[in-house]
């Protein structure tokens, strides 16, 4: 089976996660993808490939006779795709020789700009990847998937000299709870790769540290026309508390490094309203600053139109893995080596967000984050190449050959 076949066959399996769900994990249809996953892996002589009840699939490679002291390394890759946006059935147009131009998506109405998408230019001559524009394209992270299972099939197809070698797909990445419930022991590595990214050749080691904030404004609701001095009309104090943080401090507004609030939803009325953030900075004195001045914002109205008439709540999500990958930083240089291997540069874009790798890195296993050849990721723009994820899958068997050569 080709990697384009492969991620074909895995795009058409609807696996959207559930946000709104309790459950473990939180759809259902999961679960159909994870036991074709456990198939076609034993088929590729994974013997010990196997579901858990909460749908992670887990299995083993043995090292080759003699390698069995080197270092246990690892690939996880998430099954769900977005809760964002549809799913299935996924109409997957195939553009070989791209012309790096627009491309419209079927009769949808949208068009991949190569305004909106500037990279476009560099795909031109590859086999581009889209949908019809109605679903997901789902190469968050089904290409991830592929590529990993493709990486397998080469190494025990081409004899290919290596260690122990760990395998996982997770679910519910999407909503945030992929982690929770993920067996170190059952995965037993020292080190993993999650391959989530985007552009082929990404080795990623630093991502937001996040956290969500909400503000519940209880407001002071009487006759207008009594109003004077007494009305707390509680969406204006929402509206207040949201001018009190930097207006420039927005998703549109920065990039790099820059963190923000980003404001994700709001409800109200006169009685009583709502305020939704979410809060990412790559600093944590940074980080920790910005919850100070949420703080800060809630102290100051309470002052202002008494006590209790603000109450914010912050949760915090993900912290930066770059502190736990630091100390045994050999881990992205042996990604490095595997990119350039593959006749790539090496990409140390931070991610602005966050990964399974942030949370796997503070749970123990330390894990930078590959590229997968995809772009524009939860939403009908999705797209990736062929070539793109043929590289992905390059890296991840070179990786496998250095930390052999270890």
């Amino acid at each position: 089976m080709t990697l384009l076949e492969r991620f074909l066959s895995y795009v058409n399996i609807p696996t959207s996660s559930d946000e709104n769900a309790s459950s473990v994990p939180t759809s259902e249809k999961q679960f159909v993808l994870a036991r074709r996953l456990v198939e076609d892996m034993k088929a590729l002589g994974i013997a010990d490939a196997h579901v858990d009840e909460k749908c992670y699939v887990y299995g083993h490679i043995p090292a080759t006779p003699g390698y069995e002291g080197k270092t246990r390394v690892g690939f996880i890759s998430h099954i769900d795709t977005s809760p964002d946006f549809a799913d299935s059935p996924v109409n997957v147009q195939i553009h070989p020789d791209y012309d790096g131009e627009d491309v419209t998506l079927g009769d949808s109405g949208r068009v991949i700009t190569t305004a909106n998408f500037p990279h476009l230019k560099e795909l031109r001559g590859r086999t581009l990847l889209t949908t019809d524009g109605m679903t997901l394209l789902g190469a968050d992270d089904k290409a991830g998937v592929a590529e990993i299972l493709h990486a397998v099939s080469r190494i025990l197809g081409e004899n290919v000299p290596h260690g122990p070698v760990s395998i996982g797909f997770t679910p519910d990445e999407e909503v945030g709870t992929s982690a929770d419930n993920f067996d170190l022991k059952a995965f037993d590595a020292q080190f993993a790769y999650t391959v989530d990214g985007s552009r082929e050749g990404e080795v990623v080691f630093e991502n937001f540290n996040a956290c969500s904030a909400s503000f519940a404004v209880k407001g002071y609701n009487i006759h207008p026309g009594e109003a004077k001095n007494r009305m707390i009309n509680a969406s204006l104090v929402a509206m207040e508390i949201n001018a009190m943080l930097p207006a420039a401090d927005i998703p549109r507004l920065t990039e790099g490094y820059e963190g923000f609030f980003h404001l994700t939803g709001m409800s109200g009325d006169c009685e009583k309203a709502e305020l939704h953030y979410i809060v990412r900075d790559h600093s944590a004195a940074m980080f920790d600053a910005r919850k100070e001045i949420l703080r800060h914002v809630e102290k100051t109205i309470n002052e202002k139109y008494g006590p209790g008439t603000a109450s914010l709540t912050i949760r915090d999500s993900y912290r930066n893995m770059e502190e736990m990958i630091r100390p045994v930083f050999r881990v992205v240089e042996i990604a490095e080596e595997a990119v350039r291997a593959a006749g790539l540069e090496p990409l140390r874009d931070p991610i602005r967000g966050g990964t399974d790798g942030a949370r796997l890195s503070f749970m123990g296993l330390p894990c930078p984050n590959l590229g997968t050849g995809g772009y524009a990721f939860h939403g009908p723009y999705e797209h990736c190449t062929v070539e793109g994820m043929e590289k992905a899958s390059e890296i991840i068997l070179n990786i496998v050959k250095l930390w052999a050569e270890e």
